[in-house]
């Protein structure tokens, strides 16, 4: 396994995470899921699959043998050389964060955005799904995409857009591909930053790094989510067969 310096936020994280035995490992095409045992619960965390942008070598060192690792030791692939291998990191470190059930607001990120957005200039990192409903709901909304589609802008343009933002929202996805921490050194001191998608690690710790609201997923159904994560499902397949989207918000 090869894994680099970590970043400042996730030495932060891997302090508080408890361990815990690794029981299931799926990489799908779309989504990759990882079952933890701790304290004797199951718990189960997502991350985006990230691919190879070239398919030569070896993606997943221990691709085969990974529940025999344990939870923390899987957690540090989130600074892998290999896309693949920090995606099974993330989807580990959601797994071990030990659940705040009293925390989680049943809320939709697209709804807050467009409350905390209203006449204001929003920034989204991440072509979501809510993104042209958001539009007609902000004061002016840039997105900021990898792969484009009409009405985006380049990723390349985060240093034109993410300064002016008011309202910051960052696809977890950022996490994996290790450009979280430079588009947080863009951004405005006073933006309201939110981090969104089902990648999302689920605790206040980020709070500590720049970030307001945590938009993430709960799967509440492990079996169903396993099953269909191993078949190619898309997120809203996996919304279906299990997953409760939660936010968390900080408070001061």
């Amino acid at each position: 396994m090869s894994v680099p310096d970590r970043a400042p936020w996730f030495d932060a994280v891997l302090t508080h995470l408890p361990d815990g035995t690794v029981r299931d490992v799926r990489v799908g095409v779309h989504w990759t899921a990882v079952v933890v045992e701790s304290d004797g619960r199951l718990r189960c965390g997502l991350a985006a699959t990230q691919i190879p942008a070239e398919h030569a070598g070896v993606t997943v060192a221990d691709a085969g043998r990974l529940s025999q690792h344990r939870g923390l030791e899987l957690a540090g692939l989130i600074c892998s050389n290999s896309p693949t291998e920090a995606s099974i990191g993330l989807a580990a470190i959601n797994a071990l964060l030990p659940p705040r059930p009293t925390a989680w607001g049943n809320v939709n990120a697209g709804e807050l955005l467009a409350e905390y957005g209203a006449g204001k200039r929003v920034a989204v990192v991440g072509h979501f799904p809510f993104v042209d409903d958001l539009r007609e709901r902000v004061g002016v909304l840039s997105v900021l995409e990898l792969h484009p589609r009409p009405g985006d802008l380049p990723a390349s343009a985060a240093a034109e857009v993410v300064p002016e933002a008011d309202v910051l929202a960052i696809t977890a996805t950022t996490l994996l591909n290790h450009t979280f921490d430079s588009l947080m050194a863009l951004r405005r001191p006073d933006a309201l930053v939110m981090l969104l998608g089902p990648s999302t690690p689920l605790t206040p710790l980020l709070f500590d790094y720049g970030v307001d609201l945590l938009s993430g997923a709960i799967v509440e159904d492990i079996d169903a989510v396993l099953a269909a994560v191993s078949q190619g499902a898309g997120f809203r397949q996996i919304h279906r067969a299990g997953v409760r989207l939660v936010t968390l918000q900080y408070r001061a």
